[in-house]
């Protein structure tokens, strides 16, 4: 599948390190949510929350495979990136990358998601709109 990447810039903030003042893992795992929600926000017009809220679609993570590099220390900026990898009738998977703006990779994950229903929590098709907005280019929101 041609991959069109989705990227923000961020800044290491202080509650996102251990004492030793490098990101503590799970965070990594919250920073991501963020972006795939941000990504979300940017192809549907009613964004992450209307697709949770009004539609009742969730996009629950079924499998992740991490692999950490490097360390990321508290004020370094880094670049949060995704990339689809696969799209399938009910699940897609994401690539993901932080890299330091110095072109370290710190650490990179593969994510894959379902689209269940939020209702009876079964597996249901990517909604059309949804599956449309992902295979259009994704827009760069280098937001600093």
């Amino acid at each position: 599948m041609d991959t069109h990447t989705f990227r923000r810039k961020h800044k290491i903030h202080f509650s996102e390190c251990d004492p030793a003042g490098i990101v503590f893992f799970p965070q990594y795992f919250v920073l991501f949510n963020d972006l795939v929600e941000a990504w979300i926000d940017e192809m549907l017009p009613e964004g992450f929350h209307g697709l949770i809220g009004a539609r009742r679609i969730g996009v629950p993570t079924v499998h992740l495979d991490v692999d950490f590099k490097a360390v990321s220390k508290m004020g370094e900026h880094v670049w949060l990136a995704l990339d689809v990898e696969r799209i399938g009738q009910k699940s897609l998977t994401l690539a993901w990358t932080c890299v330091g703006v110095d072109g370290v990779v710190r650490m990179s994950a593969r994510q894959t998601m379902v689209t269940t229903s939020l209702d009876t929590h079964l597996s249901i098709a990517i909604p059309d709109d949804l599956r449309a907005a992902i295979v259009r280019p994704a827009k760069t929101a280098d937001n600093g």
